[in-house]
């Protein structure tokens, strides 16, 4: 089945703006606007199950603890709950002093009288109406032109005004949507919304809020922007109105959308925290948020504990954050990609000394919205060494050397590739033992030793297990290394030694690492050994090595044998 011929079944729905001189391309985001959070009425509306009094109380908790002042906390003249959680936050004080609760109305005369019912005794408000001024909604909805949608407005503006005057205790401030925005020709919209800021006498000390939704996205956001610095420029009683945009993001591009609004004339943004809404969505304010947040502006939210606020929004709204969310999912911050990991673990090395934050791949400090960096680099079947050798590292102290690397991570790989499924570290940890440690008790097994310095020259004498027979060895050396290999009388030498400490305080282990290899083939192996003292790690690390070694079949069993009598 193939998709319909688009040209005879779709077509633009959007007004071209000619702006030939357009301003917006050349701007940058260096404040934030004002923010708008419709988690507890848009994003409401678009949840299986409509929250509940706790989950909407438990959720307005969360926005204020964010930082918005401006929350639409419902549909009061169309829902009695949206109704009841309205007087409960009025008459139950629950509304901090610099916080204006909005609610939404249709431009309808009852609605308007229910929604201000609801708004008794409110400290501050913002009443916000709306009607659709677009062509399809002027002919197969409202069956008017564009005058008769204009009427609707003037009316309902008029209706709001006199009864806000009815309670002028209350801060009130006066929101309009032309609904469709950016599916309205824009001198349509332009008319509607001037005729409503002279009804509400918009000026600097009295700011008229205009909505100029893109209801349904309908364009690439460059247009949408262009639409927005049009009404910047244009509306009249500019200085008395606040430009607020609403995206939804029916094309995907509801963030972009945003910003570019922004960077055109917007001065307030309207969505949910993590993207929730009818349909694709509104737009996500956390991604914008933090989107300034990496380029230095300050957004005047608070992320800082992500993991809270997204047990939060999962709890009262019933819908997952995806986890690969922008900044708040599971998984954003892991890189399980090898050139990824590589870069993280070597810009990590870097990073302890900077101040401003310049990292491979990651774009924010993960410690910025509470997360750790546990859980920046996992190992799967697509990881290389750099990611376990950070998984070690950050996690066991156990930093490798470059070879070990390379052969530990086509170990790791081999093991991934058969068990299909992600490796943690504890895993990753474990199997290094197996290869490297445990792997002493195979051939060789040391029993007891003594070491001893006569003259500067080290001693030692030692039993030791060779494949069930005990047998008592001697060796002398400059240090307990070479002793330990005079002891042993195998064609071995050592390519490279290194020790590390694991752990630290009364618990502290110490890593012995060896690379041994056998004369005149080229082969070698490297061990290790654990234990809480270091010459003890050193000739565990040997005896591992051998073992290995005998294992590869690179050492032969006479060869131990005669090295044994």
């Amino acid at each position: 089945m193939m998709l319909a011929d688009p040209s005879k079944k779709y077509r633009r729905m959007y007004q071209r703006v000619d702006l030939p001189d357009r301003q917006w391309p050349n701007n940058e985001i260096n404040q934030a606007p004002i923010w708008m959070s419709t988690d507890l009425r848009d994003g409401n509306q678009a949840i299986f199950e409509p929250m509940d009094m706790d989950q909407k109380l438990k959720m307005f908790h969360m926005l204020v603890k964010i930082g918005f002042k401006h929350i639409e906390i419902g549909f009061p003249s169309a829902s009695q709950i949206d109704f009841d959680f309205t007087r409960k936050l009025i008459e139950e004080d629950l509304i901090p002093e610099d916080v204006y609760i909005e609610v939404l109305v249709q431009a309808r005369d009852h609605l308007i009288a229910r929604t201000f019912e609801a708004l008794v005794d409110a400290k501050r408000a913002i009443v916000h109406i709306y009607n659709s001024n677009s062509p399809t909604f002027r002919q197969k909805v409202l069956n008017v032109d564009a005058n008769g949608a204009k009427q609707l407005a003037i009316n309902a503006a008029n209706k709001v005004k006199e009864y806000a005057a009815q309670y002028p205790a209350t801060e009130w401030i006066f929101q309009y949507s032309p609904e469709c925005f950016s599916a309205t020709e824009l001198e349509v919209a332009k008319d509607v919304c001037d005729a409503v800021t002279e009804i509400w006498e918009a000026s600097p000390a009295n700011k008229v809020i205009l909505n100029l939704p893109a209801t349904v996205e309908v364009s690439t956001p460059n247009v949408y922007a262009d639409q927005i610095e049009w009404m910047h420029r244009n509306l009249a009683r500019r200085d008395g109105v606040i430009i607020s945009v609403h995206c939804h993001n029916d094309r995907g591009c509801g963030i972009a959308a945003s910003e570019l609004a922004i960077m055109a004339g917007a001065d307030r943004v309207e969505g949910c925290v993590f993207g929730n809404g009818e349909r694709t969505g509104n737009v996500d304010v956390a991604a914008i948020a933090l989107n300034m947040y990496t380029q230095g502006v300050a957004p005047n939210l608070d992320f800082s504990n992500i993991n809270e606020i997204i047990a939060t929004v999962e709890e009262c709204t019933g819908l997952p954050v995806h986890p690969r969310h922008p900044y708040a999912g599971d998984l954003v911050f892991t890189a399980f990609s090898g050139s990824h990991q590589d870069a993280i673990k070597k810009g990590f090395e870097f990073q302890k000394n900077e101040e401003i934050w310049d990292m491979p791949y990651l774009p924010i400090d993960p410690k910025d919205l509470g997360r750790d960096y546990d859980a920046v680099i996992r190992v799967n079947s697509q990881s290389g060494k750099g990611g376990i050798a950070y998984l070690l590292e950050s996690n066991y102290n156990v930093a490798l050397p470059r070879r070990v690397q390379i052969e530990f991570s086509q170990i790791v790989q081999q093991h991934t590739d058969e068990n299909g499924t992600e490796i943690s570290a504890h895993e990753i940890w474990t199997l290094f033992q197996n290869t490297y440690v445990d792997v002493k008790n195979s051939h060789y097994q040391t029993k007891h030793y003594q070491l001893s310095d006569i003259n500067g020259t080290q001693i030692i004498e030692l039993d030791i297990e060779i494949d069930g027979e005990v047998q008592r060895l001697r060796g002398e050396g400059n240090g307990p290394i070479s002793a330990m290999l005079d002891a042993l009388q195998l064609p071995i030498d050592v390519v490279n030694y290194e020790e590390r400490s694991i752990s630290s305080g009364a618990n502290a282990k110490a890593l012995a690492l060896i690379e041994l290899q056998v004369k005149g083939t080229g082969k070698n192996a490297f061990g290790a050994g654990i234990h809480d003292n270091i010459v003890t790690s050193s000739i565990e690390a040997i005896i591992a090595c051998t073992n290995r070694l005998i294992e590869q079949g690179v050492l032969t069993t006479e060869q131990v044998a005669a090295a044994a009598v």
